[in-house]
């Protein structure tokens, strides 16, 4: 099964762009769709302008806070309104998402550093798309990138991530949940959430522990939305060092002394930069193979999304 990911439109190669054109990206098409089921969305289609159609910009008049969208060739026509309503018209499919994939520096669909242009065309600010600002807005939660930083390992290791976070999440939600499909959920995804933000971990860790069955409901959304801010922020080095020395714990009594050695040398080549994070992981892997442990086998971190991908081949 496919996880429904938004999209700009002009990435999976449709001819909507203001030029007639397209931005098809080969990555996100490729390899992504293979795992995506995506919803492609041209907001400045949808709001009746033309392909091709004259460009439109973000520009902030004097004295004023307020960004706009015009047109470049008369900016009295103002689609601010048009493509803010466009979205907010689209929450009964966005909301059934688990990610968007959005159009670097475009004024309806770029996620963030467009250019903001003065009354007499000088650049001198950054913004939001309004269309995307508006989506963010009604969706805190949803993973979203541009298809430009999905070019940086760690950004596309962290944005693929929370995306299958958020499936799962969207599955634990249609099973119908309860406070301990809450705690198993949680469980599994303690050693990702460490990985990503320690203070975080532990004051989500407070939360579920804090949950009953008479205040879950009010309760999911509050916890969801901390886990999506804390996942956001990129998990270091130095973090995923703790998570595997923390996992290392449980084989102990297991493993021999040349065996301890090795796994204790992986990690530092890891620390320093020798070897990627698939190379401890893997290993911790052989050996929980050899010497089961229910809790760790089970922890989204050791397999959060499809091998094949080779997210941590590179980071």
């Amino acid at each position: 099964m496919k996880i429904p990911v938004g999209i700009s439109s002009c990435l999976l190669g449709e001819n909507v762009r203001f030029d007639g054109g397209h931005k098809q990206h080969s990555y996100v098409q490729q390899t992504l769709g293979e795992y995506f089921e995506f919803k492609p969305f041209c907001p400045e289609v949808a709001i009746g302008l033309g392909i091709p159609r004259k460009p439109i910009r973000l520009i902030r008049r004097s004295g004023s806070e307020e960004i706009r969208c015009v047109s470049t060739v008369d900016a009295s026509q103002d689609f601010t309104d048009e493509l803010a309503d466009i979205a907010r018209q689209q929450k009964h499919w966005q909301a059934d998402l688990c990610g968007y994939i959005l159009k670097r520096a475009s004024p309806s669909c770029g996620m963030e550093r467009v250019k903001v242009y003065s009354e007499h065309g000088m650049p001198f600010n950054d913004g939001a798309g309004i269309y995307a600002a508006t989506m963010m807005q009604n969706f805190p939660e949803m993973p979203c990138e541009e298809e430009g930083r999905l070019g940086d390992s760690r950004l596309r290791e962290n944005f693929i991530q929370r995306v299958y976070v958020m499936w799962r999440w969207k599955q634990l939600i249609e099973s119908g949940p309860t406070v301990g499909k809450l705690v198993d959920f949680h469980a599994r995804h303690k050693l990702i959430i460490m990985s990503h933000d320690q203070q975080e971990y532990r004051s989500l860790g407070k939360l579920v522990a804090g949950i009953r069955k008479e205040n879950l409901p009010e309760m999911l959304p509050v916890y969801l939305g901390d886990l999506m801010a804390a996942l956001k922020k990129i998990a270091t080095v130095g973090n995923h060092v703790n998570v595997l020395q923390h996992i290392q714990g449980y084989l102990k009594q297991n493993l021999d002394r040349e065996d301890k050695q090795e796994l204790v040398q992986c990690i530092e080549e890891y620390r320093g930069g020798i070897v990627p994070l698939i190379v401890p992981i893997t290993l911790l892997n052989h050996h929980f193979r050899r010497h089961h442990n229910e809790y760790i086998e089970r922890s989204w971190y050791m397999k959060p999304y499809p091998a094949e991908l080779s997210l941590t081949s590179n980071i």
